[in-house]
C-alpha cells in the first residue's frame, strides 16, 4: 500500500498561512500541519487548530526568520532576531558558530510553546529544513523521544521539474535527508514530493507527482489565503492561492484514488 501525509507547512506564521493549510484540508487532500511556535500568528493558529481536531498537528523546528521564544544567543543578529534565513545560518553552522546547546535550548522552548497551548504533536520537521543539519538532527532526536513525537521528517525529494539551481539545492538537501535516515531513531518518510516545487503546486503538478509516490512519502505543500497580504509580509515569491486551490482541486483527489494511494497522517502512516 502506497501512503500519501500531505503536510502544510508554516501554519502560525501568518493568518493566511494558516486558513489556507485548514482550508485545503477541510475541501481538500492535507492531512497534517506543522505549526511555527515563534511565529506572529501563532495565537490565532491555536485558536484555528482547536476548531480543527482532525488535521494533525507538528512542530515546524525554526531557527531563522523569526524571534527566538528562549534566549537566542549564538543564535541571534545583531537586531535582536533570528538569522534571516539559511543563507545566513549554514555558514555560521559551518564555522561552528552556532552553539548546539543554544539549538536545543530554542527547539525545546518552542516544543513546550505548542504543548503548553494545548496542541498534541504528532511530528517534526524544521523552517527550511535546518532540522537536516547532522548536530541539529541529533537535537531533533533527542528531543523526539523525550517529547514523544513519534515522526520525524526527512526530505528525500523524487520527481521534481524545478530550475536546475533550485534542483540542485534540493538533490543537496535530498543526501543531507538521506545521511539523517541512517540514523534516525524515530519514525519517517520513505521519501518526498513537492519539496523542490515549493510554492508552485498547482494541480497538474501535484497529480504528475503522484507518479513518484512510493512507500510513504510525504507530500511538502505551502497553501495560503490573500496571497497579496502574504507576499507583502514574506517575499518568497510564493503562489499561495493557487496552492490552496490545486490542493482542493476534485481532479487530485481523484488522482490520488485511482492511483491506489491512502491518504494518511504522520501518527498513523504505517
Amino acid at each position: 500500500m502506497k501512503s500519501l501525509i500531505v503536510t502544510a507547512d508554516d501554519v502560525g506564521l501568518h493568518p493566511g498561512m494558516t486558513e489556507g493549510a485548514l482550508r485545503a484540508h477541510r475541501q481538500g487532500i492535507v492531512t497534517a500541519c506543522s505549526v511555527v511556535a515563534n511565529g506572529k500568528a501563532f495565537g490565532h493558529a491555536v485558536e484555528r487548530l482547536r476548531d480543527t481536531p482532525s488535521i494533525s498537528a507538528g512542530v515546524h523546528l525554526t531557527l531563522v526568520g523569526e524571534t527566538p521564544v528562549a534566549r537566542g544567543g549564538s543564535l541571534i543578529g545583531a537586531d535582536g532576531r533570528l538569522f534571516s534565513s539559511y543563507a545566513k545560518f549554514v555558514p555560521r553552522y559551518l564555522a561552528r558558530a552556532i552553539v548546539i546547546a543554544d539549538v536545543e535550548r530554542e527547539f525545546r522552548a518552542q516544543i513546550e510553546a505548542l504543548l503548553a497551548a494545548g496542541v498534541h504533536l504528532t511530528h517534526a520537521n524544521g523552517h527550511q529544513h535546518l532540522h537536516l543539519l547532522p548536530r541539529i538532527f541529533d537535537v531533533v532526536q533527542r528531543l523526539a523521544i523525550e517529547y514523544a513525537i513519534g515522526y520525524v521528517r526527512i526530505v528525500d525529494d523524487r520527481g521534481g521539474c524545478s530550475t536546475l539551481s533550485r534542483r540542485m539545492s534540493v538533490d543537496a538537501l535530498s543526501m543531507l535527508g538521506r545521511r539523517a535516515r541512517r540514523r534516525s531513531t524515530a519514525r519517517t518518510n520513505d521519501r518526498t514530493i513537492g519539496v523542490a516545487e515549493a510554492g508552485h503546486l498547482d494541480a497538474a503538478a501535484v497529480i504528475r507527482l503522484l507518479d513518484s509516490v512510493e512507500g510513504v512519502t510525504e507530500l511538502v505543500v505551502h497553501p495560503g489565503v490573500d496571497g497579496a497580504a502574504l507576499g507583502a509580509a514574506y517575499r518568497w515569491s510564493y503562489a499561495w492561492d493557487a496552492e490552496t486551490a490545486a490542493l482542493c482541486d476534485p481532479r487530485v483527489r481523484a488522482a490520488v484514488g485511482q492511483s491506489g494511494i491512502r491518504l494518511a497522517a504522520p501518527a498513523c502512516e504505517s
